[in-house]
């Protein structure tokens, strides 16, 4: 069964890296403390060394006491013991800091890079994979790498390191025995790659099943009153249970096999322990060694056991570990192919003459403030949403966009913000002095966890307290803001003071007014306040919009009247545009859907 059957057959999911490219990605996050990685590499082969000592001295203390030497001999190789100890154990915590250092390092990278690309993709893309592949990706998979980077990696690279350093030592006692134990190697391998095989499909399958399951999971919490309202709960039930019984068979089946994995390591010891020591008594016998060596090279033998066995059981989290980062990195990679067609596209079109076609939402210096040129959307294959849209909104002009649910205005509004881009036609904003050139503002406003002003500056970090003031008195939110308990100070969002949906609406449209867009689109930015709070937004709304060119998707026609044009969308085309007097008085869609609206008479059949 391969990811894609696991999940929804209607998402496309967000893709998978393939192992390659997942190492490259690896390397290049690496690469920038590459010294620190060396530095920690030669501080556990040290302590690794200085370890590997203990051996051969219980090896001597065993010669001494099988020749029947006094007593004080013994102090000499007891006395290197503990120091031995003592610097091993130092170096190894050395060592093990820096290693430990290099992975958070590495992994905060790995956040920081893998947010930044999820947050510029096309938000139609996400809309197809769903929520919930986007959610395991950033929960499920960055916890499963953060815990192989803090725990596996740094047992990982001691393990490999002892070794291989002891199976040296061994061959320095007697090459026989080096000989003798590499008999369980063949074992060892063939478990590994009996276990890399499966684990591979097993916890792939087992991260995409999750996502699944976190998918549904939100539809059905995220849609709980239309699924009360429409008696769907035991669909939903049903398909959420049958997602679980899925992510719990793939569980069942890694735990399995890690089982298996388990029970053919010990038949690899016994093989390896039996021929060391078999070895070593005719050796002994031949008078080739002394007792102590041969007692030395069973214990090197022995010790040999919790890094292999621990080299081989990290195989485990690596391998999920190696899942979720591949999951990883095909996000950053969509984006960097995106990316990369992009700066392809726009160097072609610069080596065009200038009748060369424009690219998506390309900003390029226009009499217009914004201009769409024949610009087409479809979600998906059949899900065509705009029809050879062409629109042009002068410098400072105000348009409203009108039509029926399901129009296309929120599409025209999101592609006009470069939030998506169209497939087909083009979206050219004129270069402004101030960056962003667009700003959008919809009905689904967040509030984000932190003081009030810090939240205002996620708009324009620069900004001082008095910059917050007077974007708050713009948008008449000034009082209110000053009223908190802390005034700016006070913590708003998650676990702080809660705002209600007007005065959260007017706090994005003071971060509008900070970030002094000459172009600003707003999609349904009014719609949460509800009838006792709409009058005070819109009245906001019009404050923010005051001296720039704007787009509103127009919830109230109160909003279309004072538009200085008026845009009628209908099944995503353009249908009528004009002033309100006069698509009012031309009896055209507009009038059908201001009569309704307006109540001053019934709508006029279609």
């Amino acid at each position: 069964m391969t990811p894609t059957d696991i999940a929804d057959d209607s998402a496309e999911l967000l893709p998978i890296a393939t192992g390659a490219r997942t190492r490259a990605a690896l390397r290049t996050l690496i690469r920038p403390d590459r010294g620190r990685a060396i530095l920690g590499l030669g501080v556990l082969v040290g302590a690794t060394a200085v370890g590997l000592l203990v051996q051969p001295l219980l090896g001597r203390i065993v010669d001494i006491v099988a020749d029947g030497r006094p007593a004080d001999a013994l102090t000499l190789p007891v006395v290197l013991l503990l120091v031995v100890a003592v610097v091993q154990g130092v170096t190894t915590t050395l060592g093990l800091t820096q290693v430990a250092r290099l992975g958070e390092t590495v992994l905060a990278r790995l956040r920081e890079q893998f947010i930044e690309r999820a947050l510029q993709l096309p938000a139609d893309r996400l809309e197809r994979a769903g929520a919930g592949d986007l959610t395991a990706r950033v929960t499920g998979d960055v916890a499963r790498v953060a815990e192989a980077v803090r725990s596996a990696l740094p047992e990982m690279a001691r393990s490999v390191l002892a070794i291989v350093l002891t199976l040296g030592a061994m061959a320095l006692l007697d090459v026989r025995f080096l000989l003798a134990a590499l008999l369980a190697v063949p074992v060892q391998a063939l478990t590994a790659r009996w276990y890399v095989t499966r684990a591979v499909t097993v916890y792939a399958d087992q991260r995409v099943a999750n996502g699944a399951q976190q998918q549904q999971l939100l539809e059905t919490i995220g849609g709980a009153v239309t699924v009360r309202g429409h008696r769907l709960e035991e669909q939903h039930t049903e398909k959420s249970a049958a997602r679980s019984r899925r992510a719990v068979e793939l569980t069942m089946r890694s735990v399995h096999l890690v089982l298996g994995f388990y029970a053919r390591l010990h038949i690899a010891e016994y093989i390896g322990l039996a021929a060391v020591l078999v070895t070593g008594f005719f050796l002994v016998r031949d008078g080739s060694v002394s007792i102590g060596t041969a007692t030395a090279a069973a214990l090197y033998f022995h010790s040999l056991f919790g890094p292999v066995n621990a080299a081989l059981v990290l195989l485990d989290e690596a391998q999920s570990a190696a899942a979720g980062l591949a999951r990883l990195v095909g996000v950053t990679d969509l984006q960097e192919s995106t990316d990369l067609k992009e700066s392809t596209d726009r160097k072609a079109s610069a080596d065009r003459k200038a009748s060369a076609v424009r690219l998506p939402h390309q900003r390029t210096p226009s009499a217009a403030a914004v201009t769409v040129d024949t610009v087409c959307h479809a979600y998906g294959p059949g899900r065509t949403v705009l029809h050879e849209v062409s629109l042009t909104l002068r410098a400072g002009e105000h348009v409203a966009l009108v039509g029926t649910s399901g129009a296309g205005k929120s599409t025209l509004a999101r592609l006009v913000a470069g939030v998506q881009q169209p497939t087909g036609g083009t979206v050219s904003v004129a270069e402004g002095k101030t960056a962003p050139s667009v700003v959008l503002v919809t009905q689904e406003v967040h509030v984000f966890t932190g003081t009030l002003a810090e939240d205002l500056r996620l708009a324009r970090p620069d900004a001082t307290d008095a910059d917050l003031r007077t974007a708050l008195a713009t948008v008449y939110a000034l009082e209110w803001a000053e009223a908190l308990p802390e005034g700016l100070a006070t913590v708003v969002g998650e676990g702080g003071h809660r705002l209600d949906p007007a005065r959260a609406q007017q706090l994005a449209l003071a971060r509008l007014v900070l970030a002094d867009p000459p172009v600003a689109v707003l999609d349904e930015a009014t719609a949460e306040a509800g009838s006792a709070g709409a009058r005070t937004l819109e009245r906001s709304a019009e404050a923010a919009l005051a001296g720039r060119t704007a787009l509103v998707v127009a919830h109230r026609l109160t909003q279309a009247v004072a538009a200085d044009r008026i845009v009628v969308l209908e099944a995503g085309r353009v249908v009528e545009s004009g002033t309100h007097d006069e698509l009012r008085t031309a009896e055209g869609p507009y009038a059908t859907l201001w009569h309704a609206w307006s109540g001053s008479r019934a709508a006029p059949h279609p």
